[in-house]
This record gives structure tokens, C-alpha cells and sequence, in this order.
């Protein structure tokens, strides 16, 4: 700094001296003019004026040559001063720079503006400090991460507010050395030196503390990701510090809650008896249930005391219990189960000894259970059942014992075969099992090796048995190979046995069988029904008539194992009795359709005549054509009642006979369910009444109404009481009930008479089958037929129950809602539906012709 002021002085002084020099000159050239310009108007025109001039002139140029002289004067004086100030400066900088290298560091230097830069490096005992300037200057290429970050942190404060550090840094070959930053005006100072004995413990200090906490925060980090809630505690008992799971298990905010408020997972009774434990110095291990999140769970609490503290955590066994729970159900089934087997199962520890054996194992051998469960070793078992006599023979028992036994150590499986004195054949198989012991599984194969013996004399019987067949059988395997076939099959397609044999394809076999009949689509439907890989494999029936006339029916049925069926019958003569039985059936239906018409047209003619005959005995019976005696009125009455049935009997063939013509129109509107039954009822009360009958009504209360013709189902009510109160005898209940049973209303109707046999059930509904027996009255037998008839064009069933003696009970089904076609109909609204929309509405067919 002193030599910058020497310095400016003397710039100082040149600066005057020029300035001195210049006024001088100035003065000079003043003066010359002067004197110049009075030379050229004589010297006598020289006034005082010039005079005083010129001597203004030449004192101001003496004061400038003094000044001048003063000035340099000063100015050697100033410049001897600045050269022996100088020579000082530099032996102090020689001295300072002697000083300074002669410890060995390295300086870095940071001017404003100017960035780093190398003042001194005579460091060269740190292990891994560059020696290249450049290089020194790249912190992070020869310091640690973690130095290398903290100089950088460091570096940053000082440049920007001055901050001084001192830090220990770790080269990356693991040497240390002490970095130390100073700020001195706008610039800083950077030094790098050797650690020193008492600093190299120091760092090693460092060291230990960075790792120490380095694995205390790793630690600390590591518990507070656990699924399972991790506790600290103090040596007084008090939390010092918990994990996010345990803040979660007791429903805290955070973990200073849990602090603050030092709230406990376990319950008081439970930190009690870890306490206990704890305060022995000894871990506390033990499975307790904790409340956690509302639900309580089985938990393994561990708690461990350390020196000043104590660490605890809680893990969550629910599973473990739940699995450990769901494996002994799953060990007992299996146990069930096993002892549920046939085969004898035995299963042997590591150690030889027996832990292991179904009731079928006891029973096999015939063993105490009692002593079984002594769990005996695989030896003595052996050996008892050689003292009991119930071990094959064998010529060397000893070797043979210990071959079985060496498997423990081997490992090997066993599988063979032991005959046993008693005529018994035993498959004996035999596992090692992870553990290192042996299962056991004994099959009696006794019974299967019999069977299997009866089992091919059966398919000997099988095959001659097939033989006899007149209809031709052939089995295709899944490669569609023919493997069996009898002699019917041979001889329909005309092949030969030796053919056969040979097992061809079943494409070889229709290319040789197309010379007898060739229908190429018929083949290959059964070539794909044989040889399909599909899953859904359907049977296939078709039949081919051959070129010679004769019919063949045939058939494919898939086989469980794979194969395929196809059998062939020649049906050549029954075809022809079919034939035949068509045509007789077709001459029948000719005949009734002639029939029907003939009795329609007879019923029609007689319905008027007897509609006379009614009409004049009404009025012979009127008082107005005159009066008539005791028996006249008798006969005349007899006439009228028989008239009138015979009007019955036809308007019952007409309906029939409209029914069949499906011509017969059903009006339907909403029915009262007791106002039908009641109508019904009034048909047949004086004919109950005077038979002295009861009749019981019962009507359910869900039973209103329903869809329906209501004279339909009223003639339908009145026919079957008719024959109820017909065949009852004198005092006998006839019942009458409806209910509504899942949208369908059912009526009953039953009695207590003679019944009807069962032989006779199944023919009361056809035509004209009429029974006189337990009635005092004979009918065309119309009735039952008329109201199935009437029952079934509503879409409802007639079911008739009967037992001779027990009476005889009629059930009617009728859908509430009328035929699936129509919609409900409105209280007062009709509709009318012939029989033919009623048949295409039941999707059945047309009857009439």
C-alpha cells in the first residue's frame, strides 16, 4: 500500500512539472510576439506599457523556473524515499514468501471478477490432492460427495457475505486434509493444509459421528417405513420416539402428539407384565391381542431393553393365526380324509417312528390302534407284522428289512408288489416326504385284479355277443381306426373279416362301401361325426336308401373314452309295415273327420225337432190349452225331462264337435270367483238336496277374480259337480274350494263316492265312456271330455284323483290372467278368442281339418 502512495506522489510531481513547463513556454511565446510586433513599429513608439509588460513576463518566468526547481527537487527527494521503500517491501514479500512456502498448503486467491486462481501449492503428502493447478481448481473430481458438497456450501457464503470456515475434507483416496477460508476486502483467501496429529483424531471422530449418524437416520428411517408400530422409550418409562405406524394404530395426528400426549398402545395390564420383564434385563416376547384401528388383533410383542433405553415393537400375526388356523382345518381334513380312504396310509418321521395311520391302515394289518399311537419305528412294525405271520415271504427277511429301511437314507422310491399268506395281492408304494420321512400308501389290489380277470371274460361274452346282433356295429378309435366290429357290420356293407381286421380308416372303409350306396354328403357327415375333435360332440341318425331298394337306419353315439359308435340296421321290411300302418292311419282319420261331420249334421236335424217337442210340451203343460189329469201331467213331464236331456246330450256333441273344429269362440271378460261357484252350485242343489247331500264351499280370500269365459267355466263347475253329487250316496259331503296358487286359480271339487278303479283312471276322459255303477243315472259319457276340452282352450289342466271307496277329487287349473296373448282385461270389457287363436297362441296345432 505504501508503494502505491509513493507512487501516485510521483505521477503527482510530473504533473506539475509539465504544467510549470508549458506556462513557461506560454510566457516565452508571449513575450516573442511582443517584442516582435514592437520591432515592427520602432523602437521609439515602445510605450510604458510594453515595458511593464515585459517585466511581468520575465518575473513570472523566474517564478516559474523556481517553482520548476523546486518541484524537481522534491520529486528526487520523493523518488529516493519510493526506492527505499521499495527495496523494504521487497525483502518483507521475499521473507513472507519464504514463510509462507515453508509450511507445506496450498492458497487459492478470489478477486471480485476475476474467479479462482493458484497462489501457492507445496502440499504434496495428502494422498489424492492433484498437483496440476487445473485440476486443484475441480473440487468435486478429487474430494468426496459428501466434502465436495460441503466446501461448495461453504465456498458460496464466503464469496457472497464473507463468511469464514474452517473444515476437515476427505479426499476420495481417503486422505483428510483441513480447508480454511478468509475474506480480505473484495477478495478471499482459500487454504488447503495437512491435518495434524490431534485434527487426524479429530477427524477420525468426525468420522465415527457422520457414520453413527448416518445409520441412526438410515435406522430411524427404515422403522418409520415398517408396516408394524415401533416404539422408544426413555430409561424412566417415557416415549421418546415412534414411527409413522405407530402414530396410525392409536389414531394420533403425528408423531408429536403421540409425545406430548404420551399416548400408550399397549393397556395398562399389558405394560405392566412387560415391565416385569423387562426390568430383569431379559426381552419380553409374547403374543397379546391389540386394539388397532377399532378391530382388535392378535399381535407378537418384543421389547427389548437397551443401555438407557427401551425399544419395542408390535407385529401383526392376525394372518399368520388366520393361515395357522386355516392349516390345522386343512390337517384335520386331510386326516379325515384319509381316514376316509380305502387304502392303507401310514406315515413315518425322520426318525423311523410312526406319527401317522388311517383306520383303513389299522384295519389292514389287524394292529392294536392303542399301540400304534405309541408311535412305534418302522422297524418294529415290520417286525410285529412278521411275528403276526402277515408279510410276504421272503428268503432273507433281515436284507430285505433293512432294504425297505434304507430308503430313510436314500431317499428312493418304493413300488412293489407283496402276495401275503392269505391269498391278498398289496401294491405297496412308498414317498419320501420334505421332512425326511417316508408315507406309506397300501392298495389291496385283491378284488380289482378279479374284477379285471371277470372283466375280459365279460368282453369275450361281449364280443359273441355282438356277433349275434342283426344290426351292424362298428367302434372308431379317436384317430378314426376301426377297433371293433361284428358280423352284422361285415355283412350289411359286404366287407370282409380280413379287411376289418386290419383296423382302416374311416375314410378307407367309405370309399370301399360307396360301391353298394353313394351319397356323398351322407358320408361325409359321418366321416366328421367320426373323426371331430371338437368339444360338443352331438349323435348323428340319418338313413340311406339303397340303389336295391332295401332302407338302412343309422346312428353315431360319442363314446366316453373318445371313440365313436356307428351302427347300421336294415329296416327294409319295417319300412314297409310303416308304410302301410300310414296309410290305414290316414284312412282312419278320413273316416273320423266323416264321422264328425255326420254326427254334426244329426245333431243340428235333431236339435229342432226336440226343440218342438219341448216347446209343445211347455204349452200342453201352460193352463191356457186346457186342464189336464194327474197322469197326463206325468207323462208329460216325463217327455219334457227326456227332451231336455237329449237337448243336453246334442248341445254337448256340438260342442265337442265345435271344439275339434277349433270354431268354438271363448268371450272373455273378469270373472267373479263366487259368483260363478254359486251359479254352478245352483245347477245341481235340488238334485243334492234330494240325494240328502252336503255341499261345503270354500273360497279363499285372495280369490277374487280371474280372466275367463264365465259360462265356459261355469258349464266346466257344473259338470264336475254333477258327477260328484251323481256318485255320492245319501249324507256324503261333496266340497268345492278355490284358492290362488302363483298367478293360477285353482278349483277342487271332491266327493266321498264309490271312486273310480285304476285301471279305468286313464280312459274317463275319452268319449262316450260312461259308468252306471254308484249313479242312479246314466249319461252319454260327454261330460269329462267336455270340460278337458273347455279347460285346456282356457290354457289350464284338468288332474282327476281317485281311490275305489275313497271318492273321487277333480282339480282345475285356470291362469288368472287369461291366454299368455291377451292383456288384462278391464272390469266390464270383453273379448272373444276363437279356438284357432287360442291354438296358435299355445303354439299347438290346428285341429279341425
Amino acid at each position: 500500500m505504501r508503494l502505491n502512495a509513493v507512487n501516485v506522489r510521483t505521477q503527482s510531481t510530473r504533473a506539475e512539472l509539465v504544467l510549470l513547463l508549458i506556462a513557461s513556454l506560454g510566457c516565452v511565446l508571449t513575450l516573442t510576439a511582443s517584442i516582435a510586433e514592437g520591432g515592427s513599429a520602432g523602437a521609439s513608439a515602445m510605450g510604458l506599457k510594453s515595458l511593464a509588460l515585459l517585466l511581468l513576463v520575465s518575473a513570472a518566468a523566474v517564478i516559474a523556473l523556481a517553482l520548476v526547481w523546486r518541484t524537481i527537487r522534491s520529486a528526487h527527494r520523493t523518488v529516493d524515499r519510493a526506492q527505499a521503500e521499495g527495496a523494504s517491501l521487497r525483502r518483507r514479500l521475499n521473507s513472507i514468501e519464504a514463510i509462507i512456502k515453508a509450511e507445506p498448503q496450498v492458497l487459492v486467491l478470489w478477486e471480485a471478477g476475476e474467479g479462482l486462481s493458484v497462489a501457492v501449492h507445496s502440499l504434496t503428502s495428502v494422498s489424492g490432492l492433484p498437483q496440476d493447478k487445473e485440476k486443484l481448481l475441480r473440487f468435486g473430481g478429487w474430494l468426496e460427495a459428501h466434502s465436495a458438497r460441503e466446501l461448495k456450501g461453504a465456498l458460496d457464503l464466503l464469496f457472497a457475505d464473507g463468511r469464514p470456515f474452517s473444515k476437515l475434507l476427505k479426499t476420495c483416496e481417503g486422505a483428510h486434509l483441513e480447508a480454511e477460508g478468509r475474506a480480505a476486502g473484495s477478495s478471499a483467501v482459500l487454504r488447503f493444509r495437512d491435518v495434524s496429529n490431534a485434527k487426524h483424531d479429530l477427524v477420525k471422530a468426525l468420522e465415527q459421528q457422520r457414520a453413527l449418524a448416518r445409520e441412526s437416520r438410515t435406522s430411524r428411517a427404515l422403522l418409520d417405513a415398517l408396516p408394524m408400530p415401533v416404539w422408544l422409550r426413555t430409561a424412566n418409562g417415557r416415549l421418546e420416539w415412534v414411527n409413522a405406524a405407530y402414530v396410525q394404530a392409536v389414531e394420533a395426528r403425528n408423531e408429536a402428539e403421540v409425545i406430548a400426549r404420551q399416548i400408550e398402545l399397549l393397556e395398562q395390564r399389558q405394560r405392566k407384565a412387560v415391565d416385569r420383564v423387562v426390568m430383569s434385563k431379559d426381552t419380553f416376547t409374547r403374543r397379546m391381542p391389540l386394539i388397532i384401528g377399532g378391530e382388535r388383533k392378535a399381535h407378537d410383542v418384543i421389547v427389548l431393553p437397551l443401555e438407557g433405553a427401551i425399544a419395542g415393537a408390535a407385529i401383526d400375526v392376525a394372518e399368520i393365526e388366520s393361515a395357522r388356523g386355516e392349516l390345522d382345518r386343512h390337517v384335520a381334513a386331510y386326516d379325515r380324509t384319509l381316514d376316509r380312504v380305502a387304502s392303507a396310509v401310514a406315515i413315518f418321521s425322520r426318525d423311523q417312528r410312526l406319527t401317522f395311520f388311517n383306520d383303513a391302515y389299522a384295519k389292514f394289518w389287524q394292529l392294536d390302534t392303542d399301540w400304534l399311537a405309541t408311535g412305534p419305528t418302522d422297524g418294529e412294525v415290520l417286525d410285529r407284522l412278521r411275528e403276526l405271520g402277515r408279510l410276504p415271504e421272503v428268503i432273507n427277511y433281515r436284507e430285505w428289512k433293512n432294504r425297505l429301511l434304507a430308503r430313510y437314507e436314500t431317499g428312493a422310491e418304493l413300488e412293489d408288489w407283496w402276495h401275503l399268506a392269505d391269498g391278498r395281492v398289496l401294491h405297496v408304494m412308498s414317498d419320501q416326504r420334505p421332512d425326511g420321512g417316508v408315507t406309506y400308501l397300501y392298495v389291496d389290489e385283491t378284488e380289482r385284479l378279479a374284477l379285471e380277470s371277470r372283466y375280459n371274460a365279460m368282453i369275450d361274452v361281449q364280443r359273441e355277443t355282438l356277433d349275434s346282433l342283426k344290426e351292424g356295429v362298428a367302434v372308431f378309435a379317436t384317430d378314426g381306426r376301426l377297433k371293433l366290429f361284428n358280423t352284422a357290420f361285415a355283412s350289411i356293407w359286404r366287407l370282409s373279416r380280413r379287411t376289418l381286421g386290419e383296423s382302416p380308416h374311416i375314410d378307407e372303409l367309405i370309399h370301399q362301401t360307396r360301391v353298394i350306396y353313394d351319397d356323398p354328403r351322407t358320408w361325409s357327415r359321418i366321416s366328421r361325426a367320426v373323426t371331430a375333435f371338437s368339444d360338443s360332440r352331438e349323435p348323428l341318425e340319418g338313413q340311406m336308401i339303397r340303389p336295391d331298394g332295401s332302407v338302412v337306419d343309422f346312428a353315431t353315439t360319442p363314446l366316453p373314452d373318445g371313440a365313436t359308435l356307428l351302427t347300421f340296421a336294415d329296416v327294409t321290411a319295417s319300412k314297409r309295415y310303416e308304410r302301410a300302418l300310414l296309410e290305414r292311419n290316414e284312412a282312419l282319420v278320413a273316416s273320423d273327420r266323416l264321422k264328425n261331420q255326420f254326427i254334426s249334421h244329426v245333431s243340428y236335424e235333431l236339435r229342432t225337432p226336440l226343440t218342438n217337442i219341448i216347446g209343445f210340451s211347455e204349452l200342453l203343460a201352460s193352463p191356457r190349452v186346457g186342464a189336464l189329469n194327474l197322469k197326463q201331467r206325468e207323462y208329460l213331464g216325463d217327455i219334457t225331462s227326456s227332451s231336455k236331456t237329449l237337448l243336453a246330450i246334442i248341445d254337448d256333441i256340438l260342442d265337442l264337435t265345435t271344439i275339434d273344429a277349433g270354431a268354438l269362440e271363448l268371450n272373455l271378460s273378469r270373472v267373479e270367483v263366487r259368483a260363478v261357484i254359486d251359479a254352478a252350485v245352483a245347477g245341481v242343489r235340488d238334485r243334492s238336496v234330494r240325494a240328502r247331500l252336503t255341499l261345503d264351499i270354500a273360497i279363499a280370500d285372495e280369490a277374487d277374480t280371474f280372466v275367463a269365459d264365465e259360462a265356459r267355466v261355469r258349464q266346466v263347475l257344473y259338470n264336475l259337480l254333477s258327477n260328484a253329487v251323481g256318485f255320492s250316496a245319501p249324507g256324503d259331503t261333496v266340497r268345492i274350494a278355490c284358492w290362488l296358487e302363483d298367478a293360477t286359480m285353482v278349483f277342487t271339487i271332491e266327493d266321498e263316492g264309490v271312486g273310480i278303479p285304476r285301471d279305468q283312471l286313464g280312459r274317463v276322459f275319452e268319449r262316450f265312456e260312461s259308468r252306471s255303477h254308484g249313479s242312479k243315472h246314466r249319461g252319454a259319457g260327454l261330460g269329462l271330455s267336455i270340460v278337458k276340452s273347455l279347460v285346456e282352450l282356457h290354457g289350464g289342466t284338468l288332474a282327476i284323483e281317485s281311490e275305489p271307496g275313497r271318492g273321487t277329487r277333480a282339480t282345475v287349473r285356470l291362469p288368472k290372467g287369461g291366454l299368455r296373448q291377451l292383456n288384462a282385461v278391464e272390469p266390464g270389457e270383453a273379448q272373444v278368442v276363437s279356438g284357432r287363436r287360442r291354438a296358435a297362441a299355445l303354439g299347438a296345432p290346428n285341429r279341425s281339418k
